[in-house]
């Protein structure tokens, strides 16, 4: 049981690491039943279950069939998912120039594909059981933008939009779905980021750090609680003052 005293069933698309694995986490935490999504990195999967105990399924976000089987299967072991997290995301930098239509196809399918996938396949239940809270992971590039990042940051402004409109759709019938807009967070995507230029973006933050998964993973659970069914089609920013409007 969660802490309001109902069982509810989340499933945590990109939970077994960086942010995701912050949210499964305090979700189960805070007595959510999760499932964690991930794509490909089985080891890092089974050490995530074995450290947490959550139970760790893999698919491809970006394949509408694949999301399909996976939520019935998570169905049928966990019951059903009547909270979404869509945090799955990957990058493929590059500037306009260089961006290649696969970089371009490949970011746009995982980063927002993925939210249409998850959404539309769970949406049928929450409307029967009246009830459902999405929580969608955009992020601050794709509110302010970024260079380098033209496919990126179009997927997560798009999420932006998405949310909004499904807002609206599922208000009359319990459902509430908001964003997420992370600023720059200690993970292995950030890491990744060359050190001078990871130094610069530091320096851009009003705060003077990166964030923590768990200050990420804070937002998503307010929204996914029961007690905040009037917030709906909103999108909190969560990026130490980086980005403000």
């Amino acid at each position: 049981m969660n802490e309001e005293g109902t069982q509810r069933t989340a499933i945590v698309t990109g939970g077994t690491r960086g942010i995701g694995r912050g949210i499964s986490e305090l979700l189960k935490e805070r007595g959510y039943v999760v499932a964690a999504g991930y794509a490909g990195n089985d080891a890092a999967a089974e050490k995530f279950t074995a450290e947490t105990g959550i139970p760790a399924y893999k698919w491809d976000v970006g394949n509408f069939e694949a999301c399909e089987q996976s939520i019935a299967q998570i169905k049928a072991d966990l019951g059903t998912p009547t909270v979404i997290v869509n945090n799955a995301g990957i990058t493929r930098d590059g500037t306009l120039k260089r961006m290649t239509p696969d970089m371009w196809h490949e970011v746009i399918n995982v980063n927002l594909t993925s939210v249409y996938n998850m959404s539309k396949n769970v949406w049928g239940g929450m409307l029967e059981e009246q009830f459902g809270r999405i929580v969608n992971i955009s992020s601050v590039n794709g509110q302010a933008g970024q260079y380098g990042q033209v496919n990126y940051c179009a997927a997560k402004a798009g999420v932006i939009g998405m949310t909004k409109a499904m807002a609206q759709e599922g208000a009359r019938n319990g459902i509430t779905v908001n964003a997420v807009a992370p600023g720059y967070v200690d993970t292995d995507m950030v890491a990744a980021v060359p050190e001078a230029v990871l130094e610069k973006i530091v320096q851009s933050v009003p705060v003077g750090r990166l964030g923590d998964p768990l200050e990420i993973a804070r937002a998503v659970w307010f929204l996914c609680r029961e007690d905040s069914q009037f917030v709906t089609g909103s999108t909190i920013s969560v990026n130490g003052g980086q980005h403000m409007y």
